[in-house]
């Protein structure tokens, strides 16, 4: 009945670790966009998208929750295993939820779960200095590691809310140096969320991996943004470097690609999505 799940295998070969990194090289920029399903998967396949990251975001946009922390391991293994079916050339990246990674045994534990079960090619964490020693045990497990500093969702309560990172020289400071040591500890790729625009830049000229921004300007090696904000069908107040790319357009697919072809031009982030 449904064609989606047809063999998928195209003349594109998949998307590596070792192809993020020669893109990073090349001065390619990399799209990047959240998936929670095989539909959905399989449009943003398409579409041309680099790299999908299943975020414990769908705690949020999914389930209704009104932060992240609800969310479970069977929650991303399932999801996890659901997106992977629609996909074929994108990197797949999933989230450690909250309090699975809490010591280093922990997270491999739950990273081997991601990765056996859910079939992700990478595993992504919140946390700077305090995760070096996860990253390194991680790392010494051949598990590929994103590390996500600067706003850090599954904080919130900690950080007293949702807000940008990294303002005051002192913290800045420490950011840098937590992305530098965070890529020593063996992390593959330092996701950015909510920090100036001239920090991100930065931190992405101080690191040899792959820099991802989700409200961090324009001077990294990729954006992310939430699927569903990039089709404005998420409800409430939207985050500022939210952009409907649905908008003026007929269908789901084209608003992706144009999302993708925004990204690979440099088009987005505009300034109005960024941060001083």
């Amino acid at each position: 009945m449904y064609t989606h799940l047809q063999s998928k295998a195209r003349e594109e070969p998949p998307v590596t670790l070792s192809t993020l990194r020669q893109m990073k090289a090349d001065g390619e920029k990399i799209a990047c966009i959240t998936a929670y399903d095989a539909s959905f998967a399989t449009v943003v396949d398409n579409a041309g998208v680099d790299l999908v990251l299943v975020g414990d975001s769908l705690g949020m946009v999914v389930q209704g929750h009104e932060t992240t922390i609800p969310v479970s391991m069977d929650d991303m293994i399932y999801h996890c295993q659901a997106t992977l079916r629609g996909l074929y050339r994108p990197f797949l990246l999933a989230d450690l939820p909250f309090m699975s990674y809490a010591t280093p045994n922990q997270a491999a534990a739950n990273s081997a779960r991601l990765m056996q079960e859910g079939k992700a090619s990478m595993v992504k964490l919140e946390g700077g200095a305090p995760q070096l020693k996860v990253v390194e045990h991680l790392a010494r497990c051949d598990i590929p590691i994103c590390a996500h500093i600067g706003l850090t969702p599954q904080s919130v309560h900690k950080l007293g809310g949702f807000s940008v990172q990294g303002r005051s020289a002192a913290a800045a400071k420490e950011m840098v140096q937590a992305a530098r040591d965070l890529e020593s500890a063996g992390a593959d790729i330092v996701l950015l969320e909510c920090i100036p625009t001239a920090l991100a830049q930065e931190i992405s000229a101080a690191v040899a991996v792959p820099t991802i921004g989700i409200g961090a300007g324009p001077h990294v090696d990729g954006q992310i943004l939430v699927l569903y904000d990039v089709l404005d069908i998420t409800p409430g107040r939207k985050p500022r470097f939210a952009h409907n790319f649905l908008h003026g357009r007929d269908s789901v697919g084209a608003a992706i690609g144009a999302y993708v072809d925004a990204v690979k031009s440099g088009a987005y982030p505009a300034a109005e999505h960024c941060f001083t």
